[in-house]
């Protein structure tokens, strides 16, 4: 259904929104350099490291350059998550191994009253944040219309060249995105049209995965922005 060239129906809808979300972070991430992509705001920032020189626990990644990863745990922030995929009929182990922790985490999460405490995340950089989101493009792409074989976790060359980073990831995001605008309503009906490993897309119909990735994307590419918007304020005052 269109109107006035606008198109209502549910894809139409999302792709609109990550077109748009799209061109804008395309803006926002012009001029990227080296120094900003992998700049540290604070000590201890998760980022893009040497192998060997990883600071966290389960860093990943095929070649030199890994990505941070922390040990596994769920943030207070996706309580209500957990609550949900309990009320939806997922037992406590699949949820435990959704969320790659064990079944008591899952139970005390489940058992929690009253206002979860903050989260205490970790600043990441703007290369992890890139690296993250390009991860998971990736990862969702090879498990949804790839051949649904290969590791998520090595599809990826993290690399500390922004330039090098950004066109990869771009050619990736058009590869998404042509993609999903040949899929039919039956596919995004489909609960487990993707199967990829690492979250809930194959208990999810396909739609609900679309709509998931969007906000992924969204709130990212929202925080990259903010961190370059930081930057040049911090080195312009020190000026």
């Amino acid at each position: 259904m269109e109107i006035e060239g606008a198109r209502t129906d549910r894809l139409g809808l999302l792709l609109e929104q990550f077109d748009q979300a799209r061109e804008m972070a395309e803006v926002r991430l012009t001029g990227l350099a080296d120094e900003e992509y992998l700049w540290e705001p604070v000590a201890g920032c998760w980022s893009v490291r040497r192998r060997g020189e990883a600071v966290t626990p389960r860093a990943y990644g095929p070649g030199e350059w890994l990505l941070g990863k922390g040990a596994p745990d769920i943030p207070a922030s996706e309580y209500a998550e957990v609550a949900r995929q309990a009320a939806g009929g997922m037992t406590v182990a699949k949820i435990a191994a959704d969320w790659s922790v064990d079944v008591e985490r899952v139970e005390q999460v489940l058992a929690h009253t009253g206002a979860p405490e903050p989260d205490r995340t970790p600043v990441t950089t703007i290369a992890w944040r890139l690296g993250h989101l390009h991860s998971c493009f990736a990862g969702q792409w090879e498990w949804t219309f790839g051949a649904r074989r290969q590791d998520p976790k090595l599809l990826v060359d993290f690399t500390p060249s922004a330039g090098l980073a950004l066109q990869r990831f771009w050619a990736l995001i058009d590869r998404w995105r042509d993609s999903v605008a040949a899929a039919t309503d039956d596919q995004l009906d489909m609960i487990g049209f993707s199967q990829y490993p690492y979250g809930s897309d194959p208990d999810d119909p396909f739609i609900t995965v679309l709509a998931g990735a969007n906000l992924e994307f969204i709130h990212h590419m929202a925080e990259i922005a903010l961190l370059r918007d930081l930057r040049r304020s911090r080195f312009a005052t020190s000026a």
